[in-house]
């Protein structure tokens, strides 16, 4: 075999493993759960816009009755995959802190119908409250574009937090230590 002929072998091959290492990246990188990522927003130290409605019960619901408490502000919809991701780490999240450390959870349905998001709670476990948002006046006011979204609300009312994308028990966890540690 020629030295040209050799060289091409070893090109083409070269070529199929580098094509190979970018199919295995992509698969990984593809099927990899979104990481939660804090972002500034211009809401952060500032009090919570206010979040008050019907909720999917039929009664009404409001952060201002939340006052005292932190809450943890989810924005979802029925429809996202990545709000479907991250709702068995919010439940875990919700009912799984020592009494006196628990957060509260308030959603708000964005872009969705109550009876969708409805089922999707009962699917998932979730039982806290959630608002119906159907103008997205809330999301508006929160800077809110795309779900999932999640902001974190000190017991004085003001955002200490957001969270863009979804949620991890793990990161919520530590999210809320280092708020309990800076508000104290």
């Amino acid at each position: 075999m020629s030295t040209r002929r050799r060289q091409m072998r070893f090109v083409r091959w070269a070529a199929c493993g580098a094509g190979l290492g970018a199919l295995v990246l992509v698969a990984v990188l593809a099927t990899r759960p979104p990481a939660t990522q804090t972002t500034s927003s211009f809401l952060i130290g500032k009090p919570a816009p206010p979040v008050a409605g019907r909720n999917l019960a039929g009664g009404v619901s409001s952060l201002s009755s939340m006052r005292g408490r932190w809450v943890l502000l989810n924005f979802f919809a029925s429809w996202c995959p990545p709000c479907r991701a991250e709702s068995p780490d919010l439940v875990k999240f919700a009912y799984s802190r020592p009494a006196d450390q628990r957060v509260a959870v308030l959603g708000v349905v964005y872009g969705d119908t109550a009876s969708n998001a409805a089922a999707f709670e009962r699917q998932v476990g979730a039982t806290w409250p959630s608002v119906v948002d159907p103008n997205e006046q809330i999301a508006i006011s929160y800077g809110v574009d795309d779900p999932p979204q999640s902001f974190l609300v000190a017991p004085d009312g003001r955002v200490a937090d957001r969270i863009l994308g979804g949620v991890t028990v793990g990161a919520l966890d530590r999210l809320v230590e280092h708020a309990l540690a800076a508000h104290a």
